[in-house]
């Protein structure tokens, strides 16, 4: 039976939550951030109620914490991600000792229907690379006339052209997060192997097919791009943004929204619509999901399994849109 120990007040057990999920479980610092967001919300729906410790934490506290949610109109996936929050919480105070009897456990998790996600077509896919892939200052691009920019402010674009070309060329080609791409090193990329090592959720390590058109790309990024933003604090990181510093994932996401908005009928998707779209049209060409599975990272199969009703709905609109008897 767990022996109860001196208890701490919420602040100070949120704190210890957050180191145990930063340095012992490895946990992202965004879906850290969200935990405590979430469990932030929690704390002060129960001080309400007269809890001032986790061991006034009680099933009624907790449901009616949901009940408050859903009366303002949260949705499905908010109280679900909630739900699991306080689940990963509580049990991590009754192994501490805080909780006797774990709560969280009594909790029931909201079933909720994930919409299928936005994904381009691979001719919209074709369209978006090929259109990024117009450098300023390259032979055969578009001149400026009048409004072309000093020689210095021209050098920018042009690093800043080609850095984006191989970000879209390598999200694309890859299936990576963003997170992920924004930490890759110099040395991550396996020219001669064709590969990317990549350190994915919870620091699990992976390697990942590449094509030539964005080794093709990053290369050359690396060669005539770089250089030019490059400086002290640049360290080995591949992307680097505007101040020479590793890239900020936020940068990548304006990078990407920037670039479809210019693609005829594309929805606007970021950073993980195109590993949504690379997910889909490996499938439609005929990978196995185990393939995808590993590409993508994904932990569970069932996860990856997503991208085959993508799949199959966008094959019954093609029917649909063409069979004369549909």
């Amino acid at each position: 039976m767990t022996t109860q120990v001196a208890e701490p007040t919420f602040a100070e057990a949120i704190d210890a939550f957050a180191h145990h999920l930063r340095y012992e479980r490895a946990v992202s610092a965004r879906t850290v951030a969200a935990y405590l967001a979430d469990l932030r919300n929690l704390v002060d729906h129960a001080s309400r109620l007269g809890c001032s410790t986790p061991s006034m934490l009680s099933i009624n506290v907790l449901r009616s914490w949901l009940a408050k949610l859903d009366s303002l109109g949260k949705a499905r996936t908010t109280i679900a991600r909630r739900t699991a929050a306080a689940r990963v919480f509580t049990a991590y105070c009754v192994k501490r000792g805080w909780i006797l009897q774990d709560p969280g456990l009594r909790l029931a998790t909201p079933r909720v229907v994930r919409p299928l996600p936005q994904v381009l077509t691979q001719e919209q896919a074709r369209a978006l690379l090929d259109r990024a892939a117009v450098i300023p200052g390259s032979e055969g691009s578009e001149t400026h006339g009048s409004d072309e920019p000093t020689t210095t402010d021209s050098r920018l674009a042009r690093a800043r052209a080609l850095r984006n070309v191989a970000i879209l060329e390598l999200l694309y080609a890859t299936g990576i997060r963003v997170g992920e791409l924004v930490g890759l090193d110099l040395d991550d990329v396996d020219r001669v192997r064709r590969l990317v090592r990549v350190l994915g959720k919870g620091n699990k390590e992976r390697t990942v097919p590449v094509g030539v058109p964005a080794l093709v790309a990053v290369d050359r990024w690396v060669a005539e791009g770089r250089p030019l933003l490059a400086g002290s604090g640049s360290g080995t990181a591949l992307f680097l943004g505007l101040r020479g510093r590793r890239i900020d994932p936020r940068e990548v996401r304006r990078v990407v929204h920037h670039a479809v908005r210019g693609v005829e009928g594309a929805a606007d998707i970021g950073p993980h619509g195109l590993r949504h779209s690379a997910a889909t049209h490996l499938l439609e060409g005929g990978a196995d999901l185990r393939s995808v599975q590993e590409i993508l990272g994904h932990a569970r199969l069932a996860t990856t399994q997503l991208y085959t009703h993508v799949s199959i709905d966008r094959l019954r609109a093609t029917y649909d849109r063409a069979h004369p008897r549909a």
